[in-house]
């Protein structure tokens, strides 16, 4: 008898995001060997996204503030969450899709929850707003909306290729 061995839940998430990645199109590759089995459906795969997404924006503010010590923490942030997105453009494109077009009213619920949320964190973090403060939401909607008004998006090249030239890392750099 032998079993066949799945992928790990982290290797199978590494690999959607991966995919992700490369397409760019915000649909969940629910085509990927093992997404079946290991997350079962979309909403859950979208969970996964999120958390992954939420982990990643919390340490780049929290890179942000420890490394440059601003002065200006709404800045800070906003140059976090481009950097975020820059890091996992795919898993943006995908949050994007789904906040804007949800799959049933579970879905659209858990992406008003995680939406709202992470807005109070960033009007939190960048000093605007206090924990349970009402505005914290519409503050940090705000603070969204002008990190992707000045998002530059990952270069061209490593959208198609996987990489990008020198100039690309550099104007994306400049951009930040």
């Amino acid at each position: 008898m032998t079993l066949k061995t799945l992928p790990s839940r982290s290797e199978t998430l590494r690999a959607v995001i991966a995919e992700a990645d490369r397409r760019l199109d915000g649909h969940l590759p629910m085509d990927v060997e093992g997404v079946a089995e290991t997350f079962g459906d979309e909403l859950t795969l979208l969970g996964a996204f999120l958390l992954r997404w939420h982990a990643r924006l919390s340490g780049r503010i929290e890179r942000e503030l420890l490394l440059h010590q601003p002065m200006d923490l709404e800045a800070a942030v906003v140059t976090a969450w481009r950097a975020a997105a820059a890091d996992l453009p795919g898993t943006r494109a995908i949050l994007d899709r789904y906040r804007d077009n949800p799959q049933g009213a579970e879905m659209a619920a858990a992406l008003a929850r995680a939406t709202a949320n992470e807005h109070a964190m960033l009007a939190v973090t960048a000093g605007l707003a206090a924990p349970h403060d009402a505005r914290a939401a519409r503050i940090g909607a705000r603070i969204e909306a002008e990190a992707r008004a000045t998002y530059a998006g990952a270069p061209r090249e490593r959208r198609q290729h996987g990489w990008a030239s020198f100039l690309d890392r550099l104007r994306t750099t400049i951009a930040v």
